[in-house]
């Protein structure tokens, strides 16, 4: 019963917060108040699961590195993305939020539910970029990415920009978070060049297995949990009772992406290889994040296991032909499937879901709808794609001839863990084998 009525106290408190201006309480807007800011606080957990899915795929001598990473581009990109990066996507500065009324109160929930998803685009880029690249070279980009790249797209898109007003849809980011952060990742990577060790003298792949895939495990079940308020806060209002929707089809693609990736790879391998399973789950949230509005659950499934088969033949595709070291699979998880996911809307979208999220009238190629939205996608697609891959080479050329962007052999070596932070992931442990 104690419990019981803490609930309900809980509940009404929250629903008290800030909402009774000029004596009126409006509990629509509490609802849509409470649940963006719910919402962006999954997105930033999201964050641990990143951190803890790039340090499980790669090395223990390079643990604390990555998660310095994962902890620093949150941080400086909340700075950032204070100073500049949110008036950029939006043409309003959070200092002129105006805490005397309902609009400006909004405000303030809004950019903290929109840094959370900036900070996500950041973090993507470490893990491709993991067990090689200078610390402060890796500060230096976190803010123009959070700053200037990805708030650039965020207005095209979702600021009202050239994009938004032709129609494109893009309703939680598959292009706008994702795309951006996997584009990025592809030139960081590149003009990093591959980890020592990472290829033969004919030029194969060799693999280099992560530390801990139980960490990595952990991370897979963190943003699947995430993402949920990656998608259903999207709507931005608690009040919109499309949400159940969203998130089943958030679930729906998750799950087959999972097992197509797992069949795929075993059909391939001849194992049900645990981390590609873990990234075909990923691919399939991914993928489903443009279209979860305006999709059908039985959509989502297929959009979801099409995800799983993708990552598993693109992971190849750049390691194998384009001989780009991706440690954990980050390209082909967010670019590509940020990709095919954003075209998704073009061939899947269904207007009786679409008018039920508020998305409008809009039909795919499937369902009756012609070529335009479509061809609308695919522009989208192209455009962000060419924007992010000039202006991050450009960023990581400048770095490159200045502070440098990877480190001395001879530190790649030993671990970045030590020569770039002074102290261990696991200090006192130490690994015997026997024979």
């Amino acid at each position: 019963m104690r419990k019981r009525v803490f609930s309900l106290l809980l509940v009404l408190a929250f629903l008290s917060v800030g909402f009774a201006q000029d004596g009126v309480t409006d509990v629509g807007w509490s609802l849509d108040m409470v649940w963006i800011l719910i919402s962006a606080a999954l997105v930033f957990f999201m964050q641990a699961g990143f951190a803890m899915v790039e340090s499980g795929f790669t090395r223990a001598k390079n643990t604390v590195n990555v998660l310095m990473k994962n902890l620093m581009d949150f941080a400086i990109g909340s700075v950032v993305f204070f100073i500049f990066g949110y008036w950029i996507m939006f043409g309003k500065h959070p200092l002129t939020f105006d805490p005397s009324t309902k609009e400006g109160l909004w405000d303030f929930a809004m950019w903290m539910f929109q840094m959370a998803f900036a900070g996500t685009a950041a973090t993507i880029v470490s893990g491709a970029m993991a067990e090689r690249t200078k610390f402060p070279a890796y500060l230096a980009y976190t803010g123009f990415i959070t700053g200037i790249i990805y708030s650039v797209v965020g207005r095209w898109i979702w600021g009202g920009g050239w994009l938004a007003q032709k129609g494109f849809i893009d309703f939680a980011g598959s292009t706008v978070v994702h795309s951006v952060g996997g584009w990025a990742a592809m030139i960081g990577a590149s003009l990093l060049g591959p980890r020592f060790g990472k290829y033969d003298s004919q030029g194969n792949p060799k693999p280099i297995p992560g530390h801990n895939i139980p960490l990595a495990a952990l991370g897979t079940f963190i943003l699947w949990f995430g993402w949920f308020g990656f998608n259903g806060g999207s709507t931005l209002a608690g009040t919109n009772g499309a949400i159940g929707m969203i998130i089943l089809n958030t679930n729906l693609a998750a799950a087959t992406g999972a097992l197509a990736a797992m069949v795929t790879v075993w059909a391939k391998y001849g194992k049900p290889d645990a981390s590609m399973t873990m990234n075909g789950a990923l691919a399939g949230l991914v993928a489903i994040t443009a279209p979860c509005a305006v999709v059908s659950p039985v959509s989502s499934l297929i959009i979801g296991a099409i995800g799983g088969v993708i990552v598993v033949f693109a992971v190849e595709f750049f390691d194998k032909v384009l001989k780009i070291d991706d440690p954990v699979g980050a390209i082909s998880v967010h670019g590509v499937n940020g990709a095919w996911g954003t075209l998704a809307v073009g061939l899947f979208a269904e207007s009786k879901y679409a008018l039920a999220s508020g998305m409008g009238d809009v039909n795919g190629l499937f369902f009756g709808g012609g070529v335009h939205q479509l061809g609308v996608q695919f522009l989208g697609v192209v455009s962000v794609f060419a924007w992010t891959v000039v202006t991050s080479f450009l960023v990581f050329w400048f770095i490159k001839k200045t502070i440098g962007l990877r480190v001395d052999r001879d530190i790649e070596l030993k671990g970045l863990d030590i020569e770039e932070h002074g102290m261990e992931g696991y200090a006192d442990f130490e690994i015997f084998t026997t024979r």
